[in-house]
């Protein structure tokens, strides 16, 4: 049977206990992420965009040993949504001819210039440079190990263990729905548009009564456990290496040197 990829919640999650990077100390991918996103985005150079998508590009497939189809698939989400507000950006509405190019419609023209198409590509490129980065961390990191991060960066404990229950429950939602859906396709739920709608609207209404459900039972099991207050998460050392801050400084500088050209 063919394996089929998902590029949800369940399929990150996954990648990241699954990736070679990460043995990697979660607090340095961190930083490194971090860092490369406030670069990406200053530098405000097309060059710095392409380095850094195809220097994390490889960073995932040949330490994070990635396979290049998933990482596609993750990109090409987010890069659907960039295309389309960058040719929004790219192309205008104007009553009359303007611009290099236009293209004539029943009762306006659509125009577009140099200038405009350069802007929106290099928006496109930053923004998909800025996901990049954060794949870094996301695809690499769990989320014990990014609560224990924002822990040691001395966030409100109440706001870390609000972010691990809210995206834990995330799954426990995407379950409750597979299920449903399941139910509803055995009993010709989503044989027509009509139908669908109807059996759309009473899944949805049937989940969040079953979610408020769920969640008391998740708390009453919780306090039964002894819950005080303070999540704790059997934590692992990393160490981190010198020839990884060396690499991270030369990054950071050749992108640099690409911004000053």
């Amino acid at each position: 049977m063919a394996h089929r990829h998902t590029h949800g919640p369940r399929s990150i999650d996954r990648l990241a206990y699954q990736s070679g990077m990460r043995g990697w100390n979660p607090a340095f991918k961190t930083v490194l992420a971090v860092g490369t996103l406030v670069l990406c985005l200053a530098a405000d150079h097309p060059a710095v965009s392409v380095a850094v998508i195809l220097a994390l590009a490889a960073l995932q497939r040949f330490k994070g040993k990635l396979p290049l189809r998933d990482y596609s698939g993750l990109l090409l989400v987010p890069l659907a949504f960039l295309l389309l507000g960058g040719a929004a950006v790219a192309w205008d509405v104007s009553a009359v001819p303007a611009g290099d190019w236009h293209m004539r419609l029943p009762w306006f023209y659509l125009c577009a210039s140099a200038d405009s198409v350069r802007f929106a590509a290099a928006l496109v490129l930053k923004a998909l440079g800025a996901v990049s980065a954060m794949y870094l961390l996301a695809l690499t990191t769990t989320a014990c190990e990014l609560v224990d991060v924002l822990r040691r960066a001395h966030l409100p404990p109440l706001l870390c263990e609000l972010m691990y229950l809210i995206y834990r429950f995330v799954f426990v939602l995407l379950d409750m729905y597979g299920r449903m859906r399941q139910a509803a396709g055995a009993r010709l739920g989503w044989r027509d548009f009509r139908t669908s709608c109807r059996s759309f609207g009473g899944t949805t209404g049937n989940l969040l009564v079953l979610a408020l459900r769920r969640s008391r039972v998740y708390s009453d099991a919780m306090a039964a456990r002894g819950y005080d207050g303070d999540l704790r998460f059997l934590e692992e050392e990393k160490p981190v290496h010198a020839a990884q801050i060396v690499g991270m400084l030369l990054f950071w500088a050749a992108l640099l040197a690409l911004a000053a050209l």
